[in-house]
């Protein structure tokens, strides 16, 4: 969800090379929050018997987090303009928060496995358990990833739509991101009971 701070970047500056250079700060901000979630599970593979208290404990954080947003709505005004020297702290801290890299996690470690995976799941969970090298190329192609399909947002919304689109049209997503973590860390829990 950087893409629109990429936008404004380039907007405020009337420039194209402000919303690219926003992108690459995102783009660090996001690769150091994957790794820094990343590589201490890969350095403790031993952690994998500690699965279900840890699933149990992620799943009341989660659903905490939920309703703390559900109660705490307000947005902070401080994130409308974040100046490009900071994007890439923002883009760290806000990917450790929302956990945006915890969803490699239980690839990494294997706890998918009471499911079928599919042939994505399975061929990622084998090229991270490779080695080190491969938990950070993972690490690096998912950030390519997310930052191309946000580049690619943030630019057809610079170059065609505009600040007065954003403006008109913006809407906040809080209270349904609130909702989602609370119903998917209520299911993860109620998995992890009853297993």
């Amino acid at each position: 969800m950087g893409w629109p701070l990429a936008v404004s970047a380039g907007l405020m500056d009337k420039s194209p090379r402000a919303l690219f250079r926003a992108l690459w700060a995102l783009s660090a901000g996001h690769l150091l929050a994957t790794l820094l979630v990343l590589l201490p599970f890969a350095f403790l593979f031993v952690l994998v018997e500690w699965q279900r208290p840890i699933q149990i404990s992620a799943s009341l954080l989660v659903v905490g987090f939920g309703v703390y947003r559900l109660i705490a709505r307000r947005h902070p005004r401080a994130l409308a303009r974040i100046p490009p020297t900071q994007l890439a702290l923002w883009s760290f801290a806000v990917a450790i928060a929302h956990g945006a890299a915890l969803m490699l996690v239980p690839i990494y470690l294997g706890l998918c496995k009471a499911f079928e995976l599919d042939a994505g799941h399975e061929a990622a969970g084998a090229l991270m358990k490779a080695s080190l090298a491969m938990a950070v190329l993972v690490s690096v192609v998912h950030v390519i990833a997310m930052i191309g399909a946000g580049g690619c947002l943030a630019w057809l919304v610079y170059r065609h739509l505009g600040l007065k689109f954003v403006a008109r049209s913006w809407f906040n997503l809080d209270a349904v991101w609130a909702t989602s973590l609370i119903v998917v860390g209520a299911v993860a829990l109620a998995f992890n009971l009853a297993s």
